[in-house]
């Protein structure tokens, strides 16, 4: 059987910059065992399958390891390949998701993600992180991820952190961040535990993030970048407990897979 596929960057401006996503679009599911095992062989940081659902599209996450509840640059990137190659027409695209209904809206070059914002607590894992960046973290919180604030952006750019013990952490992920002299934050997100050891750039992170950095820096619209080796840049908009994303995205590949 031949499956369609796309490979997307995703929050790119440009090839080869951004996450790249795989993007599948589905008659009928596969069963489980079968997606995990192609986005394993894709082995990108996340794999999207997707079904059309009455007037919604059914979207699932998975990465080389495991499925998950949430994912943003996969999200934008089927948003992407719905408006600009299977000729969706309305102004909105509602997705299903194990994190409820997503919204995806076309805005010129950019798509604009509606997500729940995902409420952050203070947490006391400051030692087990000094450890991990050897580096004293200024605060640190717990969410869907763990959100460990550092004083300067060197100390983001230039963080090393050990991934054995990152892997002793109960959560998806950690995510690292500080305030930015040309945006008003930048980040890195590291999950070995789910296949990836860094991630290029994470929009669910973003939704986790903007509650933090509107009340510290008092502001509803926010310019990040993930500083990883690929980077990308991210627009936030916080709206009561909503956060809205928007980014860019580009093609590299279409094709497809024999299974």
């Amino acid at each position: 059987m031949k499956q369609k596929i796309y490979q997307v960057d995703a929050f790119a401006n440009r090839l080869f910059e951004g996450n790249p996503a795989m993007i599948c679009p589905l008659e009928e599911w596969f069963s489980d065992e079968l997606m995990q095992q192609i986005a394993a062989e894709n082995n990108l940081s996340e794999t999207a399958f997707f079904v059309k659902k009455d007037s919604k599209y059914h979207l699932r996450w998975f990465t080389p390891k495991r499925e998950v509840d949430m994912c943003g640059h996969a999200t934008l990137a089927t948003a992407y390949i719905l408006f600009e190659y299977m000729n969706y027409n309305d102004k909105m695209i509602i997705f299903e998701t194990k994190s409820g209904d997503l919204m995806v809206q076309k805005e010129g070059e950019s798509f604009v993600m509606d997500f729940p914002v995902q409420m952050i607590v203070p947490c006391n894992i400051s030692e087990h992180i000094e450890e991990t960046f050897a580096l004293k973290p200024i605060a640190t919180f717990a969410s869907m991820d763990y959100i460990v604030v550092f004083e300067d952006e060197k100390d983001i750019l230039n963080a090393k952190p050990n991934l054995t013990l990152l892997k002793e952490l109960d959560l998806r992920g950690v995510c690292i961040t500080s305030r930015s002299e040309k945006y008003d934050f930048v980040t890195r997100f590291f999950a070995p535990n789910y296949g990836i050891d860094e991630d290029p750039v994470t929009g669910s992170v973003f939704t986790q993030l903007a509650s933090y950095w509107s009340k510290k820096l008092e502001k509803k619209i926010l310019y990040a970048k993930q500083l990883s080796s690929r980077g990308g840049e991210v627009h936030c908009e916080l709206v009561d407990n909503r956060v809205k994303l928007s980014g860019k995205c580009i093609k590299y590949l279409e094709g497809e897979i024999e299974i």
